[in-house]
């Protein structure tokens, strides 16, 4: 079923309900996963200031696909962009390794 994702809380209710339908307590869930009890306590609660790098490895760990809509006309300047972004960080990852 696809669910829109416009809130941690969704997010959060979302791997609650997957964590506890494969019967994984939230601190052994959050060890595995490599992160503290307080952290997988503030996501299932929807706290709207947790990191989004964590929610978004907490989903990929349940196997739960996310995704952005784009308008079409948006696509390529997306792809733009984002390809500008990568090329930046590799140069920036190359001239660290070269001090």
């Amino acid at each position: 079923m696809y669910i829109p994702l416009t809130s941690v809380l969704e997010a959060g209710i979302a791997i609650r309900t997957l964590r506890k339908r494969a019967g994984i307590r939230i601190d052994d869930f959050a060890m595995t996963a490599g992160v503290s009890k307080q952290f997988m306590t503030d996501l299932e609660n929807g706290k709207a200031t947790v990191q989004m790098g964590k929610v978004l490895q907490m989903l990929q760990r349940l196997g739960l696909k996310v995704g952005l809509e784009l308008p079409p006309a948006a696509v390529s300047a997306f792809q733009l962009e984002l390809n500008k972004s990568r090329a930046r960080r590799a140069t920036s990852l190359g001239s660290d390794t070269d001090v």
